[in-house]
């Protein structure tokens, strides 16, 4: 017999038990937890150095003055974003459209770090033209800015308003993982979901068909801007995804890789050179000996990596992005890039590309107009030339980030090494 005293009590341990499961801490293997100190190179005539108004280049990498170590570093297209060992973000660069997410209505103070305020420990970032995402380490995920599309801003939550600070955004599963391209968010669950959200006009979001890729055709603004699933034929459980500029790769548990939106230069890897709006399994990276663990598109290119730290690339050949050499042609399958060790994370910018060794080296290679490439030249590099500087010696380069006209990387000392 249940007395009303035993109901009470198992109620009130249902909902502790309830309480405990909101409170699960998440985890991923792409969230970054190595302290280190910031780097920054290229042009910076926005802010998006963070040294202040009087720097406005740096041809070799320069120290960032920020109020505590970094984990992760992240370059938007006209701003950047670093994430505390503590879980604090500090922003810097242009907030015209909110990016920063904070207040810099005092002169000058979009130049240099500063800190944005949220209530929860952040755990991941990333940034993309005009926007900026947190991920918290309950699942919750967290977007400023705005997105846009070719007549201009389309806003992040609410139809054409930018997002000055950071809001929530309203998703029932626990987020693993978040991935920026120029102007699209994608999500990954616990449960193994793909959710998208931004400008569906070349398939990025691999959930809007073409018909309605214009600003959501009838039903508007909300079938961008709601964050919703990304349906696959077949039961597909997703572990991983990353961006390019206007494209999304996506990786399922059995090693499959998916990817939908724009492949004009072949970036997706995939046959034919046009824009894929739902998501397509991509034969092109069949591996049977390795798995890729790493992805990164610019505009018209892809870099990725494989679990055996071999880096490869595909997509556009032009001004050296693919490190093939200077007889290279675009590519519409994976091809090796020679040169560097073995890698442990690769990146690109718009027209550039970056692996960072298992070493702690940092390569570049592709387009040198914005002095990205750490080579104090604006020649383009064919061919992956190792990252040098003073602020470089004797240090480990953990990882690197690149934006629209900017690189930023985070490193530390050998000593601590």
């Amino acid at each position: 017999m249940v007395t009303k005293k035993m109901a009470t009590k198992r109620k009130s341990n249902s909902v502790e038990q309830v309480n405990d499961a909101k409170k699960v801490k998440v985890f991923h293997r792409s969230h970054c937890k190595e302290p280190g100190h910031v780097l920054v190179l290229g042009q910076g005539d926005v802010g998006q150095l963070g040294l202040g108004e009087d720097i406005m280049q740096r041809k070799k990498p320069a120290l960032v003055t920020l109020p505590e170590k970094i984990v992760q570093v992240v370059a938007g297209g006209m701003h950047t974003v670093c994430l505390s060992k503590t879980g604090v973000v500090y922003t810097f660069g242009c907030n015209d459209e909110g990016a920063l997410g904070r207040d810099t209505k005092e002169g000058g103070s979009e130049m240099i770090p500063g800190k944005v305020v949220l209530k929860e420990k952040v755990i991941q970032v990333s940034a993309g033209d005009s926007h900026t995402a947190a991920l918290t380490d309950e699942g919750t995920v967290y977007v400023w800015g705005t997105f846009r599309d070719s007549n201009g801003a389309i806003g992040l939550l609410d139809h054409f308003k930018t997002t000055d600070v950071p809001t929530n955004v309203p998703l029932t599963e626990k987020v693993v993982k978040v991935a920026s391209g120029n102007d699209h968010l994608v999500m990954v669950t616990m449960e193994g979901n793909l959710y998208t959200s931004g400008t569906a006009e070349q398939g990025q979001l691999g959930r809007v068909p073409e018909q309605f890729s214009n600003r959501g055709g009838r039903k508007g603004l909300d079938r961008l801007l709601v964050p919703q699933i990304v349906k696959v034929k077949g039961k597909v459980h997703f572990i991983d995804a990353f961006c390019g500029a206007y494209f999304t790769f996506a990786v399922s548990k059995d090693g499959h890789v998916y990817g939908f939106g724009l492949s004009n230069y072949h970036q997706l890897g995939t046959k034919s050179p046009k824009m894929y709006f739902v998501p397509v399994k991509l034969t092109s990276f069949k591996n049977s000996t390795s798995t890729w663990v790493d992805f990164s598109g610019g505009q018209h290119h892809t870099v990725c990596l494989n679990s055996e730290g071999q880096i490869y690339s595909l997509g556009r050949a032009d001004y050296g992005r693919l490190g093939l050499g200077e007889k290279a042609e675009d590519k519409s399958e994976p091809s090796a890039v020679s040169g560097v060790e073995l890698a442990c994370g690769v990146t690109c910018g718009a027209s550039v590309s970056f692996a960072v060794t298992k070493e702690g080296s940092a390569y570049a290679w592709g387009m040198g107009t914005n002095l990205q490439l750490g080579t104090g030249e604006e020649d383009d590099e064919w061919s992956p030339v190792k990252m040098t500087g003073k602020q470089l010696e004797n240090c480990t380069v953990l990882m690197v980030s690149s934006g629209g006209q900017h690189t930023i990387l985070l490193v530390k000392d050998k000593q601590e090494s």
